[in-house]
């Protein structure tokens, strides 16, 4: 943005963009630049900088006239503007969390004037930051004042130039892409053309969202200019592709009537988001319309993705459209300035969905008294199946040991935790430490479950987390979720019940089992599990799960990406061909990918039975039509004994046109997955480190603790654990202490009774486990299999009921360390193995002199992380490697994501962890696709090693 000659005045933006606020600067300054890009401005340079003090006394250096755009922390509201002269600069009282700008402003200033070296005039225009946090994006606040911020320094910097000639009329045709359909950006475009004096009108195409408009040059790119920064706060605009169109001298904007344009249009339905403020606060006014309406919802919050039936994302192609809109909701839908305006969820107690409460043998209840009825069984000790907004859950008071217990026992879930759901954030902080990032993750759109670190005395009954230091907690995502924490007006106070304070809210379903989305179904399936049912006739027609993440170091990490999420489709670095990818067995999700973007699909589980995989074939049958797809390749994971795969090769035989099947190594997938999330260029390598529980490698055999240079089309195997016997396969899975002794006898050391998996065995397991590892048998590099075998050993978990309870709980007791002088470290070896015996040998070393468990696991962690950072030293010596990636499921684990990711960077490397889509086989699928589908638009052998390869890492 700077040019060559150093024009009399400058504009610089200083800030961080990576850090949320902190990057307004930039961001003002980008707009800045692309409006004085289409006039002739040679007095002007638009520059960026990160604010360090010398930088920008040479920037401004015998300039006429700087302005200066920050972020400035001065005690107003979020996205106040403030103007500040030269003068008053060194009174700024810069915020803590924009401290990258190394002391900044007053300093720059104050070194200025002692060098004399200030220009003739300094303005800041400082805005006030709402969100520092890293990788957090800028506030709505901010974004909704850089156009003004931008005006008003145009304006000062032009306060003397003369008056230009008025600029002819012209038209222009803007195809804005990206979640743009069903978030109210149609009344928002309106509003803002009419602001402007624009003529023409906005309509819905499939895909996208199309705007002509007609007037003054420089008006239009204004109004282009705040169509990308401003907007309702479901909308995300990702492209605006612009064409000129002919002058119409027409008079007015309108909204006109959607268009089914092209049918190979992909079309964006936005995901499903919590109620809005605005609409709560309607929700609780006893003189509103809407009060105490289940259903509640405008064009900022709702249903989306649930109900949609087809595309584009219209009423009429919804569940909505078995319920007409009385003349009130009708005035509001049609209304542009109204809140509601083309919200097609729109409804209200006179035209809308109704609750009711049924129970066998009873008359069923209705509206608030169905709520009230529900309140009084839960309070009783009862189950309830509550539908939500993507399918039903099983709720309880989780404060009562029995009825958690008597749920725990007719859903046949021993020990994973329940999530619970809580009014709201003080509630929370009963249940769990919540940090600032936690309580923004609980309070954002998408209304996850979080995992937090849980209280020691929390009022939460035993059986609702047993044996974990977390517990999920999620706050209501729906009007009725909401209700239920509340007392309904008389019914409550007349029976004298208390109002749900923590309910457990577990997803409808067995274990293994697709969530339940419609009644008939939740009858069939939960009936046997429930006491009750508290539903509704508004219809799910897309199940979707709850969404679960973790925060690391104040960045969201998503553990299951679903509800809140889905189906907005992630964009890739490169182009690829039309793809369908089956994901893997375990947490499966499926995606579709073509061109530029990849869809993604909600949780669907484990495909243990035919309901998961129906729920497959559904899922990928939505994606194919949401992204205009006709996908010509299906990509696979390696393992010939995946339901995945069945399901592939069944679906080329009955398909049309019999799609080509590509098999894909699935730790390659895992690191491509990161790769396009981080969209990375085509022609880079990537050091990933890819530690998960087992996957099949090119060489049949299974996989799990592996260091890949991986590239888009191939991949180097750099290194991996040593092969151990899995004694038995599945069953050493679910019973870590087996597998603990293949690494005892690996590492040389003597099954004596002293060493907690050796204890943990009865003597005819021992003898048939010595009898496995001594014959030719399953063997695994798996560094996931690892982490429960050292469970084991510590004495921690030796039989696990849920996936990777071992590694929990081991991660857990490192938790609990205050910190070890305990060393460990694996052996490495210049052919590319890694060696676990010495760490074994010295856990068990360290049991014996009486070290503290908790230790011996955060020493456990820490050899992990040293062996990270050896190898990633010497690649970068070997491969020029100065970028690292972190994927699969063990890096789930904080305490070790974490250590690592700060031992890496101390040692000079930029490290990639997954944050939007899950780094477990939850985003397996995407790697897929994008390999296959890289592999069909540029037709390779895979997994071929090029003749002369771009050994460079990113």
């Amino acid at each position: 943005m700077n040019g060559k000659v150093r024009a009399p005045v400058a504009v610089i933006g200083i800030g961080t963009e990576m850090r949320g606020d902190d990057g307004l600067g930039p961001a003002a300054a980008a707009l800045l630049h692309e409006q004085l890009r289409t006039g002739d401005n040679p007095d002007i340079d638009v520059v960026i900088l990160d604010g360090e003090p010398t930088r920008l006394i040479e920037e401004w250096r015998d300039r006429e006239m700087v302005v200066v755009i920050d972020a400035v922390k001065n005690g107003g509201d979020g996205g106040e503007i403030h103007r500040v002269e030269i003068g008053d600069i060194a009174g700024i009282d810069r915020a803590p969390a924009a401290s990258s700008h190394h002391g900044g402003l007053a300093d720059a200033v104050a070194l200025g004037k002692v060098l004399d070296r200030l220009p003739r005039r300094l303005v800041v225009y400082g805005v006030e930051p709402v969100e520092m946090a890293t990788g957090s994006g800028l506030s709505p606040e901010v974004r909704r004042a850089l156009p003004r911020v931008v005006d008003e320094v145009l304006a000062e910097v032009h306060r003397d130039a003369p008056a230009t000639p008025a600029s002819p009329t012209i038209r222009r045709r803007i195809d804005v892409i990206g979640v743009v359909q069903g978030v109210g950006f149609r009344p928002f475009v309106n509003r803002l053309a009419t602001d402007l004096g624009l003529n023409g009108y906005v309509r819905n195409e499939t895909g996208s969202v199309q705007v002509e408009v007609e007037g003054r040059p420089d008006v239009i790119d204004q109004f282009q200019q705040r169509l990308r920064v401003e907007g309702p706060p479901m909308a995300r605009v990702d492209e605006l592709q612009i064409g000129s169109a002919l002058p119409r001298s027409e008079s007015g904007f309108v909204i006109a009537p959607s268009r089914v344009a092209i049918a190979s249009a992909p079309s964006i339905i936005p995901a499903d988001q919590a109620t809005c403020e605005d609409c709560l606060r309607e929700l609780l006014d006893p003189m509103d319309r809407r009060y105490r309406h289940p259903f509640i919802t405008c064009t900022n919050c709702g249903p989306r993705f649930t109900i949609t039936r087809n595309v584009p994302y219209d009423r009429a192609n919804t569940t909505m459209a078995e319920f007409a809109m009385c003349p009130d909701c009708r005035g509001e839908y049609d209304d542009p300035t109204d809140r509601r305006h083309h919200a097609q969820p729109l409804a209200c107690p006179e035209c809308g969905p109704r609750l009711r409460f049924t129970r066998p043998g009873l008359e069923p209840e209705w509206g608030d008294s169905a709520i009230a009825v529900t309140q009084t069984s839960l309070a009783d000790g009862a189950v309830i199946g509550v539908k939500g907004i993507g399918g039903f859950h099983l709720a309880a008071d989780a404060t009562n040991e029995a009825a958690v217990d008597r749920l725990r026992a007719r859903k046949h879930r021993p020990d994973k935790p329940f999530a619970v759901m809580v009014a709201d954030l003080a509630t929370a902080r009963r249940l769990a430490t919540v940090s600032d990032a936690e309580a923004t993750a609980l309070e954002s759109p998408e209304r996850p479950i979080v995992l937090l670190d849980a209280l020691p005395d929390s009022p939460l009954a035993e059986a609702v987390a047993p044996g974990s230091p977390l517990v999920g907690v999620m706050l209501p995502c729906a009007p009725l979720q909401h209700l239920l924490f509340m007392a309904v007006p008389d019914a409550t106070a007349q029976q004298g019940l208390a109002v749900p304070e923590i309910l457990v809210m577990t997803s409808g379903n067995l274990a293994g089992e697709p969530i339940c989305h419609t009644d008939a179904d939740a009858e069939s399936r939960l009936g046997p599990l429930v006491d009750a049912f508290l539903t509704h006739d508004r219809a799910i027609h897309r199940p979707c799960d709850d969404s679960i993440v973790r925060l690391v170091d104040h960045t969201v990490m998503l553990v299951r990406r679903s509800r809140g999420y889905v189906p907005l489709p992630l964009r890739l670095p490169f182009a690829v061909a039309p793809t369908l990818a089956a994901g893997g067995d375990i947490k499966n999700t499926c995606c579709v990918a073509s061109g530029r973007a990849a869809w993604l699909s909600q949780h669907l589980g484990d495909m243990a039975n035919l309901e998961s995989l129906d729920a497959l074939s559904a899922s990928a049958d939505v994606l194919a039509e949401l992204s205009s797809t006709r996908p010509d390749t299906i990509a696979v994971d390696l393992h010939p004994g995946y339901r995945t795969r069945s399901w592939a090769e069944a679906r080329q035989l009955v398909g049309e046109g019999t799609p080509h099947r590509l098999d894909v190594a699935h730790h390659h997938a895992h690191a491509v997955a990161l790769m396009a999330e981080h969209r990375l260029a085509e022609t880079v390598s990537l050091l990933t480190f890819v530690f998960d529980g087992t996957g099949f490698g090119p060489d049949h055999q299974l996989w799990g603790g592996e260091v890949l240079l991986a590239r888009y089309d191939s991949f180097d195997r750099l290194a991996h654990l040593t092969e151990v016997p899995l004694p038995g396969g599945d069953a050493a899975v679910i019973n870590p202490c087996r597998f603990a002794l293949a690494h005892l006898r690996a590492a040389g050391i003597d099954w004596e009774p002293d060493i907690g998996a050796v204890g943990a065995c009865s003597s005819d397991e021992r003898r048939a486990v010595a009898a496995l590892i001594s014959k030719p048998t399953v063997r695994t590099t798996s560094m996931g299999r690892l982490f429960d075998a050292v469970a084991s050993i510590l004495g921690i978990r030796h039989r696990i009921s849920y996936e990777a309870q071992a590694a929990i709980e081991l991660e857990a007791w490192a938790a609990r360390s205050a910190g070890t002088d305990i060393t460990l470290r694996f052996a490495a070896a210049d052919h590319g193995t890694i060696d676990a015996a010495p760490v074994v040998r010295g856990l068990v070393d360290g049991l014996r002199s009486g070290v503290e468990v908790a230790d011996l696991a955060l020493a456990f962690h820490e050899a992990v992380v040293a062996v990270v950072v050896d190898i990633a030293v010497k690649a970068r010596t070997d491969h020029d490697c100065e970028v690292v990636g972190l994927s699969g499921g063990v890096f789930q684990n904080v305490v070790l994501v974490r250590a690592t990711r700060h031992a890496l960077i101390g040692a000079g490397f930029e490290v990639l962890v997954h944050e939007r889509i899950p780094p477990n086989d939850g985003g397996l699928a995407l790697g897929q696709a994008v390999i296959a589908g890289r592999h069909g638009h540029h037709p390779r052998e895979p997994h071929r090693q090029e003749e002369e390869p771009d050994r460079r890492c990113v």
